[in-house]
């Protein structure tokens, strides 16, 4: 198991890792719209701020020589549903032609109170 960390994304905010590589797989932690350099919430509507949490994936992804297509499942946590469309505007123009497996629940709140969380799993090709 590895445990992978980058200055180009956010530090966790609380005892974890961004990241964890473990057989052919990578499991990133959720990320949240913090600005890596300041540890601030960078946006207030869900497009600004689904835009960040996907830079800061993509940062993740990157340290390990991954992008988005790897992804094999995506887990989206929002606290408006209202906010689904919004998002997956966003969300398409990261993956594209590529269609992970995906969930998306809505949750009563988030760190930093924050409108939107994504976690993933990525594999890796051998």
């Amino acid at each position: 198991m590895k445990f992978i960390y980058t200055n180009k994304a956010p530090k966790p905010v609380g005892p974890y890792s961004q990241a964890v590589k473990a057989g052919s797989f990578i499991f990133l932690s959720g990320q949240i719209p913090l600005d890596p350099q300041t540890s601030q919430v960078k946006g207030e509507d869900i497009e600004s701020q689904s835009l960040q949490v996907f830079k800061n994936i993509k940062s993740v992804l990157a340290e390990e020589n991954l992008t988005f297509y790897q992804v094999v499942k995506v887990l989206v946590f929002l606290t408006d549903m209202k906010d689904f469309s919004k998002f997956n505007k966003v969300y398409e123009s990261y993956f594209k032609d590529h269609k992970p497996a995906r969930s998306c629940v809505e949750v009563s709140a988030l760190p930093k109170q924050v409108k939107v969380e994504v976690e993933i799993i990525a594999y890796l090709n051998q």
